[in-house]
């Protein structure tokens, strides 16, 4: 089995403490996110740490970013015109990850990757239940990657729970939001595909439709492309097949402290061969004081042609994947150490796509804005390692 270099661990880990020792003594940082500016408000308001939700975060964000009950002061400019809401400043943040990585695949030392991700996002009510949100990747592993989360949200249609968004979202968003984990490593279920199919539940293009039941029952319907979110074709079409696909989830609170939920997909992709797909899976999450929560996720996947083969296979390609998450905050929302333990794993019968991993995470919220972290995967399945030291920052 191998193993990471030592040194490199234990000078990561002391440059981690002398970094939040040194950081701890500066003055408090001024600048804070969008909303967080927009409500005169502690980001620890709707997220512990950052970029995690709190319930609070979720109930707002569902709200169309309007917190209930409460008017931002002055937020649409005064024009005269009864019939025009418009933005007074433009809601602007930046988020600005960078990182220093070990990978014994490599056979590098040390990797400077900084910065990693630099995004600026954006996002408010447009006018009385009608919200958008957006961000532009700037940068994004050495590359500009343009728009990814783009879409304008309906809120409260016909003065019930019903709400409709419209424009690319992540198809996982309503199971547990990639673009809000704590760790480095990804969750592995939602971004992997089959043989050349490249339907998986990352970003995509459609319709997600909301209602939210007294009972604490939610459920979902999506309508999608079906092929992420690449550019328009020829004829300025996206999608390039003549099929949509279709996802759905419910979930159900049961007392304060457990969320469960299943999971549906069903599409196609391809046009003269095509792949026929559908996925069934599980998700809970349980909490305990705000100290623990540990998220759980399931999928079983199948595949009738994911090579678009002018035969269809006989027998179906099958594909079983999830991730266990554990959050650790030994002081509720205002821990200031965290630790996060991640397993991903994927099962293909397809050759050398199967993947198991376990991360392991140690975090430190040097302000409320700014998190140190550092974190190593142990790859089970090619027996590598990965270290990483690094930060994370919005303002």
């Amino acid at each position: 089995m191998k193993r990471i270099v030592a040194p490199v661990l234990l000078v990561s880990f002391f440059c981690c403490l002398v970094a939040s020792a040194l950081f701890t003594q500066t003055e408090n940082a001024e600048a804070i996110p969008a909303f967080a500016r927009k409500y005169n408000m502690s980001c620890t308001t709707c997220h512990a740490p950052i970029p995690r939700l709190k319930e609070y975060g979720d109930e707002f964000a569902g709200n169309g970013f309007v917190l209930k009950d409460q008017d931002a002061p002055r937020y649409f400019q005064d024009t005269g015109d009864d019939n025009l809401d418009l933005i007074r400043d433009l809601p602007l943040a930046i988020r600005l990850d960078g990182f220093m990585q070990h990978q014994t695949v490599t056979g590098r030392e040390v990797d400077f990757t900084a910065p990693y991700n630099l995004k600026i996002l954006s996002g408010g009510p447009l006018t009385k239940n009608l919200s958008y949100y957006f961000y532009f990747f700037f940068s994004e592993r050495g590359e500009v990657a343009g728009v990814e989360d783009a879409y304008v949200h309906f809120n409260n249609l016909f003065n019930s729970e019903f709400d409709v968004m419209v424009g690319q979202f992540q198809v996982s968003d309503p199971l547990f939001k990639r673009e809000l984990r704590l760790t480095y490593e990804d969750y592995q279920v939602y971004k992997r595909t089959v043989g050349d199919c490249g339907i998986n539940l990352a970003y995509d293009r459609g319709l997600m439709l909301t209602y939210g039941f007294e009972t604490g029952t939610d459920v979902i319907v999506q309508v999608l492309n079906g092929n992420g979110i690449g550019e328009a074709d020829d004829n300025r079409i996206y999608d390039n097949d003549k099929y949509k696909n279709f996802a759905g989830r419910i979930s159900q609170g049961l007392g304060e402290n457990l969320r469960v939920g299943g999971f549906g997909y069903y599409g196609k992709e391809g046009e003269a061969n095509p792949d026929e797909v559908w996925m069934l899976g599980g998700d809970a999450t349980l909490s305990y004081l705000d100290k623990l929560e540990l998220n759980l996720q399931y999928l079983e996947r199948r595949d009738d042609n994911p090579f678009f083969e002018n035969t269809v296979p006989t027998d179906e390609f099958e594909t079983q994947g999830g991730m266990a998450e554990l959050v650790i905050m030994p002081d509720g929302e205002r821990s200031r150490w965290y630790g996060v333990v991640l397993y991903n794993f994927w099962d293909s019968q397809i050759m050398g796509d199967d993947y198991e991993s376990v991360t392991v995470q140690l975090g430190h919220v040097f302000r409320t804005n700014i998190r140190f972290l550092l974190e190593n995967t142990y790859d089970i399945e090619n027996e590598e390692n990965r270290a990483v030291l690094g930060f994370v920052a919005g303002f």
